[in-house]
């Protein structure tokens, strides 16, 4: 699973700053299991509405490696839904951790 963060005031900082990736097998069988649900919350929602973007808002993009299937999630800070908020907090916590 990784995580790419963009725009913004700060897309010049970011412009070049690779995704940062989670090892989702390594994940402790709670927290792997807290992150399904996230997940499945989170990719069962609409996507948020595009006309609703801000000039400098940040925009996340979230994707899922599951073997022959490829899961991307992409909404930024001024459409998001709820179900991608809780997902983003929980990932960004996570990196914070490593």
């Amino acid at each position: 699973m990784s995580l790419e963060t963009y725009g913004g005031l700060a897309a010049a900082t970011n412009l070049r700053r690779p995704p940062e990736v989670l090892d989702t097998d390594a994940l402790p069988e709670t927290a792997a299991a807290e992150l399904a649900q996230l997940l499945a919350a989170a990719a069962s929602m609409p996507q948020g509405d595009q006309a609703g973007r801000a000039r400098d808002a940040m925009s996340y993009t979230i994707t899922v490696d599951d073997g022959d299937r490829v899961t991307v999630l992409e909404q930024s800070d001024a459409a998001m839904t709820p179900a991608f908020a809780a997902l983003l907090t929980w990932l960004k916590r996570r990196f914070a951790q490593e």
